[in-house]
């Protein structure tokens, strides 16, 4: 019995068990295969180890969308996490290349994945309060929030969980430095049932422009402490 002759159910189980390249590169094969690729029920997971892979041709983004996870570990995660008026010149030009990626592809998942349970972002230095915010209005199921090393985010996303995370109930926002013990206060006193861990996040110095820098990055050099 040839492959094509299985039928659809026993094609996406076989999907399943291979990763988003293979799966694509199947796909490529016959519009049986690239119509199996494109069924959302093959796409309730998505985990990306890098941000390029976001750029990458090789997942279906649906309703059927349950857990997301945006996992970048890479020395480049230090230079985002540099505030701007910090970055030298070719610090920005390396965050250029890279610096909307999460934000626009959040985007997208906001318009396509209403359903969606679960995100995880580690390492994702310039995602924006704006953003996660427009997460937690269209994504109302979301149950599960997990933010780590995020330099970004302050205590206007933990102001969004208060007004928009209804349905959340676990909410992780570990060693991301802007946020402050007043503003983890004043989320537990709104949201006393949510499970928040923020790890190092208020025991860390914040972020504040310097006094009278002339240009960003000339002049001051950046020390982060953790």
């Amino acid at each position: 019995m040839h492959i094509t002759q299985l039928n659809r159910e026993c094609l996406l189980h076989l999907f399943s068990f291979l990763d988003k390249d293979s799966r694509k590169n199947l796909a490529r094969t016959c519009s049986q295969f690239q119509d199996v690729f494109e069924d959302p029920a093959l796409w309730p997971l998505l985990h990306f180890h890098s941000l390029t892979e976001l750029k990458k041709d090789n997942f279906l983004l649906s309703s059927a969308l349950r857990s997301l996870s945006i996992c970048w570990h890479s020395s480049r995660v230090q230079v985002c996490s540099i505030e701007d008026w910090f970055k030298s010149t070719f610090q920005r030009s390396i965050c250029g290349r890279h610096e909307n990626l999460v934000n626009d592809f959040l985007h997208q998942v906001c318009d396509r994945c209403p359903n969606l349970v679960s995100v995880t972002l580690a390492g994702c230095g310039h995602v924006t309060d704006d953003c996660l915010a427009r997460l937690l209005r269209s994504c109302s199921r979301l149950r599960a929030l997990r933010l780590e090393n995020c330099a970004r985010v302050t205590n206007r996303t933990l102001a969004a969980v208060a007004a928009h995370g209804r349905a959340l109930q676990t909410l992780h926002v570990d060693f991301c430095r802007n946020v402050s013990e007043a503003g983890l206060r004043r989320l537990r006193a709104a949201c006393p049932r949510l499970l928040l861990r923020a790890e190092h996040s208020a025991t860390m110095i914040p972020d504040q422009p310097p006094r009278g820098l002339s240009a960003p990055g000339m002049t001051v050099r950046k020390v982060l402490l953790h």
